[in-house]
């Protein structure tokens, strides 16, 4: 688990500069996320862990927060290796 945040807080440091995001935090309501960003979120997210979004995953809950994220990515994680 720990793996998987530092690895989205990496690639959200270059949006975030010094700004301190909480784990917590919904980084769509800091106002530094547009549309584009949330697509290039969600091909990092696809490349960096190997696994498939599903149009049905796509729900602004899923990427709301570092949180909620690193959730997605455990759950779609444990689904793979259990097959």
């Amino acid at each position: 688990m720990k793996e998987i945040k530092k690895k989205i807080y990496s690639f959200l440091s270059g949006h975030f500069s010094d700004y301190q995001l909480k784990e917590d935090e919904d980084i769509f309501a800091t106002g530094f996320i547009n549309s584009m960003f949330a697509m290039q979120l969600v091909l990092f997210i696809e490349k960096e862990f190997q696994l498939t979004i599903r149009d049905e995953e796509l729900d602004f809950e899923n990427f709301r927060t570092v949180n909620a994220m690193t959730r997605l990515i455990e759950n779609k994680v444990s689904v793979t290796t259990s097959h």
